[in-house]
């Protein structure tokens, strides 16, 4: 998810009463809701970064260390104001076991929120450099957004105005959201499988990979996308009218010759080892290799690589 998101979350998970546990557990959460992405420094690398993204900052072994490092750096600057008589005067004492916490409890809402998506997290990398999806909300979900900061905004009014209930609201929120979220996934389940069924029915077995495309705003439609043996389709899902196919699409992908492409070219090497989908088409006198997921949106450009037809 988007970075705006995860800083949010971090703030509710705040607003719902873990801020009073200990000193600098406000953005002990928000820091640490954001901090597997370090490794969006890596974009300076171009395509080749898609090998490198949502992957090792995502993975077990950072997710046990990253909330350490982040709560021995709290600590310290805590000491250092203290030192230097800069510490507010109205900054609870710091617990560490309560920071070491939050800074967890922060941390590990980060890859739950990045499955979600169709994009994909390597959960268990370095060990595994298996991808997970989600397909249940889109990158950017603007409804999260509402939900998010109208619940902390009338949390922290209640809370400002000294209303005993003041955690009320942060909670309604969580629960809409997690509801939202619920409700979401149902609506991508039944699109893949009644895609699945058609295209049964349609071509006579079953497609080897259906996946349901979370649509931005519009939280109750879904791109379908479909692919079998050198054949790739796409359609549209709307919550209680169902689906309807577009013609298929002849892929080239597993009858081209990649492994001069990939022995030569890094981009190509880190193109297919994140992409999902991958779909070889004619370009002109080129090749386009793209992946489905992202063919029909403004960043296809990012995600797709032109090179001349193997000898």
């Amino acid at each position: 998810m988007d970075n705006l998101t995860h800083s949010l979350v971090g703030a509710l998970f705040g607003q719902m009463g873990l801020k009073r546990r200990t000193g600098l557990a406000m953005p002990t959460l928000v820091i640490a809701a954001n901090i597997p992405d370090i490794d969006a420094t890596c974009t300076i690398f171009g395509m080749q970064s898609l090998a490198m993204r949502r992957g090792i900052s995502h993975g077990p072994l950072a997710l046990l260390l990253l909330p350490l490092f982040l709560t021995v750096i709290l600590l310290a600057w805590d000491r250092l104001q203290v030192h230097r008589g800069t510490r507010p005067l109205g900054r609870p004492p710091v617990k560490p076991g309560w920071l070491l916490a939050l800074a967890y409890i922060g941390c590990l809402s980060h890859p739950a929120l990045d499955w979600l998506n169709n994009y994909g997290i390597r959960l268990l990398e370095p060990f595994s450099h298996r991808w997970f999806y989600g397909d249940t909300l889109f990158i950017v979900d603007v409804w999260i957004w509402v939900a998010l900061i109208l619940s902390f905004g009338l949390s922290l009014r209640r809370e400002r105005s000294g209303n005993p209930y003041w955690r009320r609201p942060a909670w309604a929120g969580f629960g809409a959201i997690s509801a939202y979220i619920f409700a979401n996934g149902l609506i991508t389940g039944h699109a893949e499988a009644q895609t699945s069924r058609m295209l049964a029915a349609k071509r006579g077995r079953d497609p080897e990979l259906v996946v349901a495309n979370v649509q931005p705003v519009a939280f109750w439609r879904r791109e379908m996308l479909w692919r079998d043996g050198a054949a790739f389709g796409s359609g549209d899902y709307m919550l209680g009218q169902g689906t309807q196919l577009g013609p298929a699409r002849r892929n080239l992908y597993g009858s081209v010759d990649l492994d001069p492409l990939i022995a030569s070219d890094p981009n190509a090497r880190a193109f297919l080892s994140w992409s999902r989908m991958p779909v070889v088409e004619r370009h002109g006198a080129m090749l386009r290799l793209s992946d489905q997921r992202f063919a029909g949106t403004i960043a296809s450009d990012r995600f797709s690589l032109t090179f001349p037809p193997p000898r």
